[in-house]
Parts: C-alpha cells; structure tokens; sequence
C-alpha cells in the first residue's frame, strides 16, 4: 500500500502517546487509515531504543541503534504514523499543538493524570479551541474525571495490570505459586485496544452531537474486563479459579497436549467432536466410557481423560496430530516465530509486513493488520517516522509556523 485508504481516512488523530498501551492503540486507528500525528518530545519517545535491534547495526556496548533511531519494539507499534517534536514546556510549542487540536478529531495520551493539565494541554484546555474533539487516555487506574481511584496517582505497568486483575493468579503451571504474567503485555495491549474503539464510538456520537468529551480506559479496569472468567466463576458459588496450567478450568479437552516434537491444542468439546478424536486415537472405547462420555464427566476425571489423549499425542509429532484432526476437531500446533514465518495462511492474509530500515540498513518485518476490508483496504503503507521526521510537513498541512 502506498496510501491511507482505510475507513477511518478522513479522520485526523493527535498522537500524545509513548511506550506500549498508548501507541498500540493508535497504531490500530493508523492501520484502518486515520491520519496518525505523533507528538514527540525533543528525546522522543523512550521505547524507541527498546530492543530488539538488529545485531549489524547496533553499536557495540549501547543499547542504542546505529543507523536508525528505533529498533522493533517502536516499530511495530507506530507504523503508518508520522512524528512531529513539540516541547510542550515551550509556549509556542504547547500552542502549536492547541492549534493542530482545533483542526483534529481527537486527542489521545497515556501521561499519568494531571500532566496534561499542568502543561496547559489537558482536555479543558483543548476543548475551548474545538468543543467537539474527543479526547481518550489510557491510565494505569483511570482518570478523576470518570472516577477517582484511591490508586489514581500511581504508576502503573503491563505486569501491574495484569496482577491486580486476577490475570496473574490463573496464568501459568497448575503447581505454580504466586502467579504468572501472560507471555505478551496484555496489560497494555488491550487496553490500548478498548482506547482504539473509544475513540472511535466517540468521534461517531461527535459528528452526530457536535459535542466531543472526555474518556479513559484504565489499564487495571480493561483487565479485568479481560479477564471476565475471574469474576463469572467467583460470582457462581465464590470458586476462586487456581492456574490453569495447559487445560481450562471446566471443560476438557480443551488445552494443550504434548506431542513428539512439540504440543498441540486440541479442543473436542461436542459429542462429534470427541467421538472424531477417540476415532483418530484408535480408542473408540473412550466414546462409551463412564469416564469420558460426555464432557461433564471427562472434567470430572480430568486425570484420566488426559492420560489417554497425551498417550496418543505424544508418541506422534504435531503435523501427524494436524494431518488427522485438521478440519474435522478444533487444533492446531503450538507454533514457535519460525513455524509462524512459514505458514502459509500467515502469507495468505499477509500477517507479516516486511519493510527496508531508513539508509543502509536491513529489511525487517512487523506483525500485519488482522481488520481486513473488502473496499477500504487496510495494513501497512508507511514505515515507522524517525524522531520529527515529519515535523515541517506537518507544520505546514496545519498552515502552522514556529515563527513568533
């Protein structure tokens, strides 16, 4: 793709975002072809020197890129952006951006509450430029605004989230003690991804309203919106779910199981589906067993039930697994990166995006956008800006000087 020409190109979107949650979500907002201005300070963003660097450009003994200023972490989250450096400490910065909000449809940050408004930039000052721009941030406990937290002023992390929403305490190895973070940054992730779609839900009552407003989405709440099943079980009975291991707490099979080379997710929830499954094993005792007959009675002798299945599956490798249930029972092979790269319904919906770095330097790849359209095609057209890359371009498409 060359050019934005997803459904949301006719919206302009203020980018006040850094690190993950923030800019993941504009990111989405950039792929669906809004036009995505990221505000950087005179240093940037901070993640933009987060690994991973490439191994041929990175300077010996720093963690900073030579070449480029931003290794995969930045990139893959602020594709299709352009960047503009304001010092908003500077007063003909701050009414810089003030100037770009009153031509923009929204506004977003991630700053800890009140930063904002002690620089002069916070929804109340914005909104007396353009009573309709929709102002959306992502905060570790929300904003006063929307309901003030006992914990509004402390800092927050993926991990954090993660672990005050439950989501810790059912992640990991069923003897696991303590809790285990998911193996992406969830806590950050999706929130982002709920900021997205506020954004978006609140342009739509805009435009209809001519009235914008203020939302947040707070990283602790998304969670555990994330992580509803804490809540649904406890709310049945008070059961506290313990670490789900490699199977879900009340069906089976529904996990993941072991096979020679690797593991395998098999779900065989149906009566069909198990019978397809016990067929494939060379069991067809298990369809009649008191033990396994149905799925309330494989949960209840969860032991046995995934004794037999793991007998199968590990003693055969994961595409023999695949060859037999694929398209017939629910499964699929734990894929590592590299069985990720090679498949073929990966390159089909073009899932990995591939671009050249800035000067002379190597072609990497991001994960592709998943939102496909059949009219308003949507992915990638532009690589991640360098810091300020585009900060005369933009001045001018705003008719906006430095100039005193």
């Amino acid at each position: 793709m060359s050019d934005r020409t997803g459904p949301l190109n006719h919206l302009t979107i203020i980018d006040c975002t850094m690190a993950l949650s923030g800019p993941f979500g504009t990111a989405l907002l950039a792929d669906l072809g809004a036009n995505v201005i990221k505000v950087e300070p005179p240093a940037g963003d901070w993640s933009r020197t987060v690994p991973p660097i490439p191994p041929d450009y990175a300077n010996p003994g720093s963690d900073e890129p030579a070449g480029v200023d931003f290794g995969g972490y930045f990139a893959s989250i602020n594709r299709n952006k352009r960047s503009i450096v304001l010092d908003l400490k500077n007063p003909v910065d701050k009414e810089i951006l003030l100037s770009m909000c009153e031509q923009a449809d929204a506004v977003v940050e991630n700053m800890r509450a009140g930063v904002m408004d002690k620089l002069g930039t916070g929804y109340d000052d914005i909104r007396k430029r353009n009573g309709a721009i929709v102002y959306g941030c992502v905060r570790g406990f929300g904003d006063p605004r929307t309901g003030e937290s006992p914990y509004v002023s402390w800092p927050a992390y993926d991990v954090v989230a993660q672990s005050m929403s439950g989501h810790a305490s059912i992640t990991g190895p069923k003897d696991g003690a303590g809790g285990y973070p998911g193996g992406v940054s969830a806590g950050d992730i999706y929130p982002g991804t709920l900021m997205a779609l506020g954004v978006v839900a609140a342009i739509l009552n805009a435009r209809e309203t001519g009235e914008g407003q203020f939302f947040d989405v707070a990283m602790y709440d998304a969670m555990l919106l994330f992580s509803e099943t804490v809540i649904a079980n406890y709310s049945y009975g008070e059961k506290e779910l313990e670490p789900r291991g490699q199977h879900h707490p009340n069906l089976m099979p529904f996990g993941i199981f072991p096979a020679s080379d690797g593991a395998v997710a098999i779900a065989a929830l149906s009566s069909k589906h198990w019978n397809i499954l016990c067929a494939a094993m060379t069991r067809p005792d298990l369809i009649d067993d008191e033990r396994s007959k149905n799925v309330y009675k494989r949960k209840t002798n969860q032991v046995f039930v995934e004794a037999q299945i793991s007998a199968w599956t590990s003693s055969v490798s994961k595409a023999e697994i695949v060859a037999a249930l694929g398209g017939l029972v629910p499964c699929g092979p734990v894929n590592t990166a590299s069985d990720i790269y090679k498949d073929p319904h990966v390159a089909i919906r073009e899932m990995i995006t591939r671009f050249q770095l800035p000067g002379d330097n190597p072609e990497v790849s991001i994960v592709g956008s998943p939102i496909k359209y059949t009219k308003t095609k949507t992915g990638f057209y532009q690589r991640p800006p360098l810091l300020g890359e585009h900060t005369d371009e933009i001045l001018d498409e705003f008719n906006l000087s430095r100039k005193k």
